[in-house]
């Protein structure tokens, strides 16, 4: 079985991925948390017989005593029968006045959360996710090309660490694009957690690469004179292939589980890491390593 070959049909496919996730994540975007955005989050448990219609018409029928209505409110129920109520920052007075207009009736509306978060911390949580992701990018690519600094022949080692950082780009970009439709049909947004997931993601996705690079270079080292560079890099992949699948299942089978039976907090994290590691296993034989390959003919014409 040859990877290369199969690539070609996994490439165009990849291309087409992401040029998908990315025209996504413009038009209509991720749907950010009030972590990013700012704003006021509340879970309220209804009584029987209410619905959430029912609260939100509530709500945008009061006015506080500031005289600033609610305006738009965000609303989506969850498996536990609540209802998360999103909207523009509130004071405490607007707050108690809500619960306190919301309560008049004979069944009283219980709270379970109460979050507040304005606009300038959101706008600097943000910048700091981005900033996250760019340098843990721009640390990888400088610590393979130390890592591959000896090998063999006329490879730049700095093609190791580009390959691998093209890959984990792939990885992640594709996996908010899936996030991205996953919010149309649920309560999916955007939070620090979920950044924490992508940032997992990378260092699973790179972990796997650097194994079937490490391969490659030996085999370069032992076979480099004798061998064209397509033909070590599909022996390499090949003889990493159990261990990436035994350690890509394991890990599936792991968070598995976890996604079944943890809490409900963590299940979108959980949920990432799934998607991420399979995107990541398949990426480290059909973009990476081709990569490896095209920039090594690219650079081969120019010299």
């Amino acid at each position: 079985m040859s990877f290369l070959h199969l690539s070609k049909f996994f490439i165009p496919l990849s291309l087409l991925l992401v040029a998908g996730s990315i025209f996504l994540m413009i038009q209509p975007g991720p749907e950010f948390s009030i972590e990013f955005t700012g704003g006021t989050l509340v879970e309220l448990k209804l009584p029987e017989g209410e619905t959430k219609d029912d609260l939100v018409s509530a709500v945008q029928a009061f006015t506080p005593s500031t005289g600033i209505a609610f305006g738009n409110i965000a609303s989506a129920s969850t498996k536990d029968g609540t209802v998360m109520l999103r909207m523009r920052n509130l004071s405490n007075e607007e707050h108690v006045e809500l619960l306190g207009h919301l309560q008049t009736g004979s069944q009283e509306i219980r709270e379970l959360q109460y979050t507040t978060i304005g606009p300038t911390v959101g706008a600097s949580l943000k910048k700091r996710a981005g900033w996250a992701l760019i340098v843990a990018s721009l640390a990888i690519i400088i610590y393979l090309a130390a890592a591959f600094r000896k090998i063999p022949g006329r490879m730049s080692p700095w093609s190791f660490g580009i390959a691998a950082v093209v890959a984990l780009l792939h990885d992640i970009i594709i996996t908010v694009g899936v996030f991205i439709i996953i919010g149309w049909y649920t309560t999916f947004e955007v939070d620090t957690l979920y950044v924490s997931a992508l940032l997992s993601i990378m260092g699973y996705s790179v972990n796997d690469t650097i194994v079937i690079f490490d391969r490659i270079r030996s085999n370069l080292i032992t076979d480099g004179k004798r061998e064209s560079l397509e033909s070590i890099v599909d022996r390499s992949l090949l003889e990493t292939l159990t261990r990436t699948m035994n350690t890509g299942i394991g890990a599936l089978i792991m968070l598995l589980v976890l996604f079944f039976f943890a809490a409900e907090s963590i299940r979108w994290f959980i949920l990432t890491l799934i998607v991420g590691t399979i995107i990541g296993t398949y990426s480290s034989f059909f973009v990476a390593s081709p990569m490896l390959v095209w920039w090594q003919k690219r650079r081969g014409r120019k010299t």
